[in-house]
């Protein structure tokens, strides 16, 4: 499923933005967790780094595991918003098939909202323009 959903998002990204796999992001100082998948602007990408700083990540997104639930669904959520990353994307496993979560902060009250949640076709238009197949998963 992360494959997937890296490889379509590659294809998505606008001219200026970067997919990136299983870096940290330093949200504080004692704070790096490691979302499965960020965007980060094209600027800030170095060969060299080890982690993105929040400020630049424009989405987190974490592929839900047996042994991440309780991490995924409410721990790191709860970090991201907290720093103030906009948009956060949970992939959950249903029946061998991806179902993505899609939430956007609320500025008002630094939490996430959830906007849609997506069975065979991811369509959103925030952070930009983006249209993955979710059956796509039986070519992977």
């Amino acid at each position: 499923m992360l494959f997937l959903v890296h490889t379509e998002l590659r294809r998505s990204v606008p001219e200026g933005y970067r997919v990136r796999r299983e870096m940290s992001v330093k949200l504080g100082p004692e704070q790096r967790p490691e979302p499965d998948l960020i965007i980060v602007p094209q600027a800030v990408v170095r060969l060299d780094a080890t982690y993105y700083d929040g400020n630049d990540v424009l989405l987190a997104a974490e592929v839900v595991s047996p042994d991440s639930e309780e991490r995924d669904r409410k721990r790191k959520p709860s970090l991201y918003a907290e720093a103030g990353i906009r948009h956060y994307w949970r992939v959950e496993n249903e029946s061998g098939r991806p179902v993505v979560y899609v939430y956007e902060l609320d500025p008002a009250t630094r939490g996430y909202a959830l906007t849609g949640i997506y069975h065979d076709r991811l369509k959103v238009s925030v952070p930009f323009e983006i249209d993955i197949d979710l059956t796509g998963i039986d070519e992977v």
